[in-house]
């Protein structure tokens, strides 16, 4: 046969294909909506979805000519997470901050002794690439065997050019090496380094004059426009520059405080707004007219000990495209596990199990401009898939603190095989 499969997955219980929302994100009522496939089944060829239906159509037509044939009889498949909002290369870790969050300090006090970002981007400034590529290897390792397939990882823990682009040439490196899909984002506007406490605006240009050196690296820029970050002012002045040199634009707003951010994403066209713990009806809807994603961290209010988490069932109700991610870093969210994330949107963002899988596949590829290749299971897309040990997509965030993933398909390939990293 001509189109002969390469791999075959049949009698996949609920195959949950998330199609339909290529050319722009989901929003409003096609949220619920998973594109189930009961007795479902895909053929993969080249790396590709090639064909996607029921399990007797395609054990038909293929299955005589395909070697490699897995029965996932009494198991939910989706495709992989999608984990759109990372900073996974960073230097040791803030488990004291976390003790002192517990004692009754908060963040900005924290940072204001020299701990938060500061704190990690002294450890991490004195690790080499090498280093830093080493453990970043086992965090993706973790996500994979977890269900992430794409990941963002921002830059933001060197806060000077040589910084900066040793955190992103290991990322390249990581790129080259690792069998996830790594998305580059330069966040030289993370915080004020303490060498610029006092001349805050002489940083913002320093993160300018970095942009044409990151470019090479970094498909995105993002800045932390928000309370203890930059400003308004600051932060157009970056988008701007990044604008100029060819990046694609993100935006950290409203995690704390409302200091102007919104408007600037949408007046630059940002592909995705994140974080919005603090988003008020009306920026609600001022984005509601926007192509932005708005990208929601649930994660990181539950760290905190806050109770500040986005209004998304506002922002549904709104028609705002919304995903999900794990902001996984050292000290707000050390977390990477995106199932955590899925289940942390129903009990404190009121949203159903159908939304926030739409959120954590094919939105946050939207977060990302790649639901071009990723996101959901079509015919043509990147194949791209896990299959979790359970038989109603519902348990994925209902037995939470469990990882479900059994299996995971990268580019056509298992790479993880009986909740094991294939060798």
């Amino acid at each position: 046969m001509e189109n002969k499969p390469d791999l075959i997955i049949y009698n996949i219980g609920q195959l949950l294909t998330i199609r339909g929302a290529t050319q722009k994100p989901k929003t409003s009522w096609q949220m619920d909506d998973l594109g189930i496939i009961e007795d479902g089944a895909v053929a993969i060829k080249d790396g590709q979805f090639f064909y996607v239906s029921a399990s007797e159509e395609i054990m038909d037509l293929y299955a005589a000519d395909t070697n490699k044939i897995i029965n996932a009889y009494g198991k939910t498949a989706m495709p992989g997470f999608v984990d759109c909002h990372t900073h996974a290369v960073f230097g040791g870790n803030r488990a004291a901050e976390f003790v002192e969050r517990i004692q009754g300090a908060t963040y900005h006090e924290i940072l204001k002794k020299g701990g938060g970002i500061v704190n990690t981007v002294n450890t991490t400034r004195k690790l080499s690439a090498e280093k830093l590529a080493a453990l970043t290897k086992k965090r993706l390792d973790d996500m994979l065997l977890h269900g992430t397939t794409t990941v963002e990882i921002k830059s933001g823990y060197g806060l000077d050019l040589m910084n900066e682009i040793k955190i992103l040439k290991t990322i390249r490196h990581l790129q080259k090496t690792h069998c996830l899909d790594i998305v580059p984002t330069f966040l030289g506007a993370h915080t004020i380094p303490v060498e610029y406490k006092h001349d805050p605006d002489a940083y913002v240009d320093l993160v300018c004059d970095m942009l044409p050196f990151a470019r090479e690296y970094a498909t995105f820029c993002d800045v932390f426009c928000d309370e203890g970050a930059f400003n308004a002012k600051q932060t157009e002045k970056i988008f701007l520059a990044a604008k100029n040199a060819g990046f694609q634009l993100k935006l950290h707003a409203n995690e704390f405080k409302d200091v102007g951010g919104i408007p600037l994403a949408i007046q630059y066209d940002a592909v995705s707004v994140e974080h919005l713990d603090c988003i008020t009806s009306k920026e609600i809807h001022q984005l509601s007219g926007s192509k932005a994603v708005c990208v929601l961290l649930p994660g990181i209010p539950l760290f905190l000990m806050k109770n500040t988490y986005a209004p998304a069932k506002e922002m549904l109700e709104n028609g705002l495209a919304i995903a999900l991610a794990t902001d996984f870093n050292p000290g707000t969210c050390p977390c990477l596990n995106m199932q955590i994330m899925i289940t942390l949107a129903s009990l404190k963002m009121s949203m159903t199990p159908p939304q926030a899988i739409n959120a954590a596949t094919i939105n946050a590829a939207h977060a990302l401009s790649m639901a071009h290749r990723i996101g959901s299971i079509e015919a043509g897309k990147q194949a791209d898939m896990i299959i979790l040990d359970i038989d109603d997509y519902q348990q994925l965030s209902y037995y939470f603190g469990i990882n479900h993933v059994q299996t995971v398909i990268k580019k056509g390939r298992i790479v993880v095989e009986n909740k094991i990293l294939a060798t």
